[in-house]
Formats: structure tokens, C-alpha cells, sequence
């Protein structure tokens, strides 16, 4: 009879621990379900996120449309104003030298009808200065040649001869043509015959 309670024992010890077992999964089942209910929320709560960042996009896109219009527009402006300044830029250069021609063609028309020479000489040499000086005025300079040492940054030799002194070997001995700079930037090298 030992025994059979001893089964008996074991049977009921067996079942009170799959009735612990069931229990304690029971929590689990719950804990479950507690989490396929709060699953819904957190889609929407997703949902809501892509929602905003979806707006945040189409409002940085509108943002990045709208900043490349306008750049373009900026573009097209500046390279407008750039070509009417190239096509008008000389507008006040030229103005300035309209006298000077003025000046010339009023010598032009003395110089039929002039008997003196020394006149006219002077008369052009008044146009030349003024002319010279309109250039001044305009940021136009003359490279000066005479006794310089050879600076290839504004002279070009085109000719190189024996010189008459030591002093002058390495200098400038004549200018063939005159060079010019305009703000400092050479417009025309000055053609020069250098000694050696």
C-alpha cells in the first residue's frame, strides 16, 4: 500500500507542477496579449512619425526648389549685368577721348589753311598732351625704358648690341615702341634694344 500512495503521491506532485507550470505560463500569455494590444499604438505612433517626417521632406524639398530657383535667377542676373558692362564698359573711356578728337579734327581742317608750320607743330603737340593726359586719367601709363635695366614683366627686346659703356650692359639703350599699363596690368610690352 507503501507504494501505491507513493504513486499516488508522485501523481499528485506531477500534477500540482503542471498545474505551477500552466500558471506560470498563463502570465506570459497575458503579458502577450498585453503587447499585441499596445502593437497598434506603437504603429500609429509610427505612422504619425512618418507622417511628419514625410511633411518635414516635402518642406525642405520646396525649401532646396525654391534656393535653386533663385540661384538660377542670380546666375542669369550677374551674367547680364557682366555683358552689358563688357559691351558699355568703355562708355566713360570713350567720352573722355571725344574732345581729343574733336581737337584733331579742328587741326586737321587749320592745317589746310595754315601758312605757319611752328603753329600746327605746336597746335599737335597741345593734342598729344591732352590725349596722354586722358589716358593718365583712365589708368593708362607709359612703361618707362630709358637707362632701365631689361624687365621682361614690360619690355621685349627684339635686339641686343654691343654696349658703349660697362655702365649700360644689361639697360635699355633705345625704345623702338612705347609700352603701356593699365592699373599696373602691361596692355603692351615695350619693344627695346638692350646692350651687352
Amino acid at each position: 500500500m507503501k507504494s501505491k500512495n507513493n504513486e499516488s503521491e508522485k501523481e499528485q506532485e506531477l500534477k500540482d507542477k503542471n498545474v505551477e507550470e500552466i500558471q506560470e505560463e498563463t502570465p506570459q500569455v497575458e503579458e502577450a496579449a498585453d503587447e499585441t494590444v499596445e502593437t497598434p499604438t506603437e504603429q500609429d505612433e509610427v505612422a504619425v512619425k512618418m507622417d511628419e517626417l514625410a511633411a518635414e521632406l516635402e518642406e525642405q524639398r520646396d525649401k532646396y526648389l525654391r534656393l535653386a530657383a533663385e540661384y538660377d535667377n542670380f546666375r542669369k542676373r550677374t551674367l547680364k549685368e557682366k555683358s552689358e558692362l563688357i559691351l558699355n564698359g568703355g562708355e566713360k573711356t570713350l567720352n573722355s577721348i571725344l574732345p581729343v578728337v574733336d581737337d584733331f579734327e579742328r587741326a586737321l581742317s587749320n592745317m589746310e589753311k595754315a601758312t605757319d608750320v611752328q603753329a600746327v607743330k605746336e597746335g599737335i603737340d597741345l593734342i598729344y598732351n591732352k590725349f596722354i593726359s586722358v589716358l593718365a586719367q583712365n589708368g593708362v601709363k607709359k612703361i618707362e625704358t630709358e637707362n632701365q635695366p631689361l624687365d621682361t614683366d614690360y619690355h621685349e627686346a627684339i635686339a641686343v648690341v654691343p654696349a658703349p659703356t660697362e655702365e649700360q650692359k644689361g639697360k635699355i639703350l633705345d625704345c623702338v615702341q612705347p609700352g603701356y599699363t593699365l592699373n599696373e596690368k602691361v596692355l603692351r610690352h615695350s619693344k627695346v634694344v638692350v646692350g651687352e
